[in-house]
């Protein structure tokens, strides 16, 4: 009985200081998107002559629903449906400032409107 009981105290014990602690930070959900001044990733060798808009070819980890936040965060609206090209680059419609454009995500976040 005496075990019983010592084997859920530890039990009850383990699972308090194992529980969900109210002050942990939230989850963050797919890639992070950085800036084109700013890439996240520090290991991709990059051309300094390129202009700093220009779409870098490359595998996407985006979802479609994270390259669509991406755009809206650039200040477009009504984005339209968007389509991965071979090359990973996210495409789609959007407007800003009132002017209709086709803009796209690469793979570091960066947002181009063509």
């Amino acid at each position: 009985m005496i075990r019983t009981s010592l084997t859920l105290l530890a039990i009850s014990g383990l699972l308090a200081a194992c529980g969900n602690r109210h002050e942990a930070e939230a989850p963050v959900e797919g890639p992070a998107v950085s800036t084109a001044e700013a890439p996240m990733n520090s290991a991709i060798r990059s051309d300094e002559s390129a202009p700093a808009n220009t779409l870098t070819p490359g595998a996407s980890s985006f979802t479609e629903n994270q390259a669509r936040s991406a755009i809206e965060k650039a200040g477009y609206a009504d984005v339209g449906p968007l389509s991965q090209d071979t090359q990973g680059v996210w495409s789609a419609t959007g407007v800003r400032n009132g002017e209709s454009a086709t803009v796209s995500v690469d793979y570091k976040g960066v947002v181009t409107a063509r």
